[in-house]
C-alpha cells in the first residue's frame, strides 16, 4: 500500500510541475516588464495601482491649501507614527476687539468669537518610517491624502525623507499655474513664417 502512496505523490508532484511550467511557458514570451532606465521612462499605464510616498490633495478652488481638516484621524490610525499634524491655533485677538467683544456679552448680545481655522499649521511626514500600509489614506474623512506617482524619489541623506507636505502642495500648485501660464507666452513668442528681423 506505501508503494503505490508513495507512486501517487510522484504523480501528483509531477503534475504541479507540469501546470508551473505551463505558467511559466505561457508568460515567457509575453512583453518586457522591466524598464531600462534612463531609455525608457514610466508610463501613466505603468504607474496604475503604485504606491509613492503620501501627498496632500489640494482644494478644488485652491490647489495651493490642503483638503485636510485636522481631525487628527491619520495620526491615530498610523501605525508607524510617521505623520504629525499641528492644528492652527485661533486668531489673537488685539485690547480693542477684546473690550469690544465684553461690552457685547455684558449688554446680553450673543458674541461669536474667532475659532482655529480647519487648516493644519504643519503636516509633516517621514517617509523613512512609512509601511505604506494605507490606513492614514482609507481613514481620512476628508480624502486629503493620497499616495503620489513619485516613482524617480531618490536621496543621499536619511534627513530629505521628512517631508513638509504643506510646503510641497504649495510647490505642486503653483508649477501647475507657471505650466499654465508658460503655454500661452511660448505661443506668443513663436516667429511667423513671414516675420523679418529687423535689429542689426
Amino acid at each position: 500500500m506505501s508503494a503505490i502512496k508513495k507512486i501517487w505523490e510522484n504523480v501528483t508532484s509531477l503534475w504541479s510541475l507540469i501546470v508551473g511550467l505551463k505558467i511559466t511557458g505561457r508568460n515567457f514570451m509575453d512583453e518586457q516588464v522591466t524598464l531600462h532606465y534612463p531609455r525608457k521612462t514610466v508610463t501613466a499605464e505603468q504607474l496604475a495601482g503604485y504606491r509613492g510616498p503620501l501627498e496632500l490633495v489640494g482644494k478644488p478652488k485652491d490647489p495651493s491649501k490642503p483638503k485636510c481638516i485636522s481631525c487628527m484621524m491619520c495620526v491615530t490610525a498610523c501605525p508607524s507614527k510617521c505623520i504629525t499634524v499641528v492644528k492652527s491655533k485661533a486668531p489673537k485677538l488685539s485690547e480693542a476687539e477684546l473690550q469690544a467683544i465684553k461690552e457685547a456679552e455684558e449688554r446680553g448680545e450673543k458674541v461669536k468669537k474667532p475659532s482655529a481655522p480647519k487648516e493644519p499649521a504643519k503636516f509633516l511626514y517621514d517617509f523613512s518610517l512609512c509601511s505604506l500600509c494605507g490606513s492614514c489614506v482609507e481613514n481620512c474623512p476628508a480624502n486629503s491624502l493620497r499616495y503620489s506617482s513619485d516613482v524617480y524619489l531618490t536621496v543621499t541623506d536619511r534627513k530629505q525623507l521628512k517631508m513638509d507636505l504643506l510646503a510641497k502642495l504649495a510647490g505642486q500648485a503653483g508649477a501647475k499655474a507657471e505650466k499654465r501660464t508658460e503655454a500661452p507666452k511660448n505661443a506668443e513668442v513663436e516667429p511667423s513664417e513671414n516675420s523679418t528681423r529687423t535689429d542689426s
